[in-house]
């Protein structure tokens, strides 16, 4: 039997469901989701394994017109990705009545890659019908795509039509990561994510864009039946700040609870977590805070 192997990086404009997407594909959560743009700010690799390929996906932000560092920080982040990959799948909304300048501007960033590329169709369990067969015939006319595939990524069956897709693209080659492997991101930066992502779904949509999360302890207790967790959640204003707390505390203790029971799923191990919220004027333009939040200036991919 041939085995395959490679890297496959998921791009898009912001809320497409990449996230959603690579959940799926991978069958554990690994990425963060919510219903909120830019939700994601790191690349995320998860490697999923079987008897005939091993696939690295690598989730990406959502491409968009950055408005202050930490967005050009994570425009640079995606755009990397296209460097060392083996396939790119570019997902799109199918709910847009045509291509928009965000992804004419991704499919002119696949086109100087001259990689392999599967265009997904995302969210077409809540298109227009009669809309999907215009919109392909637009995208196949913009860019020769080795698969175009409509595609939900809520739906369990999609699952299979796009591992099939990738795995025909794919080259051979040998394991990048151990078999039991799922991820390669550091346990702490995966704690940080889970308590920014039960925030996005718990507060307004003013707030979540202004939140960083920076866990400031991370110690496994040496019988390794609980990790202590403490962390900084830091927005940009005081009435923010309120926000985020809640009325008694409820909002700041819901997403502990909910962030401590994903925490506790993934580490297999108890985890008791303590949260603080500070505030900390502008840092999504502040170097020092964007270093210290783990959002550093990156070239290549790697």
């Amino acid at each position: 039997m041939v085995f395959k192997s490679g890297f496959i990086t998921i791009v898009g404009r912001p809320n497409v469901g990449k996230s959603t997407l690579l959940n799926l594909l991978t069958g554990e959560k690994v990425a963060i989701m919510s219903n909120k743009p830019q939700t994601t700010r790191h690349i995320i690799r998860t490697v999923l394994t079987t008897e005939e390929y091993q696939m690295v996906f690598v989730d990406t932000p959502g491409i968009h017109k950055p408005k202050n560092k930490l967005g050009q920080y994570m425009m640079q982040e995606a755009l990397s990705t296209f460097e060392g990959v083996d396939l790119i799948l570019f997902m799109v909304d199918a709910r847009d009545k045509k291509i928009g300048p965000g992804d004419s501007m991704i499919i002119e960033e696949i086109e100087k890659a001259g990689l392999p590329a599967i265009l997904l169709i995302n969210k077409i369990d809540l298109a227009e019908k009669d809309s999907l067969l215009p919109l392909i015939a637009q995208y196949n006319e913009a860019y020769d795509f080795d698969e175009i595939i409509p595609v939900s990524a809520l739906d369990s069956r999609t699952r299979t039509l796009i591992l099939d897709a990738v795995k025909k693209l794919l080259p051979e080659g040998d394991l990048y990561y151990p078999e039991d492997m799922l991820t390669d991101q550091q346990e702490k930066v995966i704690a940080q994510e889970l308590i920014r992502e039960k925030l996005l779904n718990l507060l307004s949509d003013e707030v979540p864009h202004g939140i960083g999360v920076e866990v400031i302890r991370f110690k496994e207790k040496d019988d390794k039946e609980i990790i202590e967790i403490d962390a900084n959640i830091y927005c940009e204003k005081e009435s923010h700040k309120g926000i985020i707390i809640g009325k008694g505390g409820k909002v700041l203790k819901r997403a502990g609870t909910l962030a401590r029971q994903d925490m506790e799923r993934l580490f297999d191990s108890k985890v008791f977590l303590q949260l603080w919220v500070k505030v900390k004027d502008d840092w999504r333009n502040d170097d020092f805070m964007l270093n210290e939040l783990g959002y550093n200036e990156k070239k290549g991919f790697s």
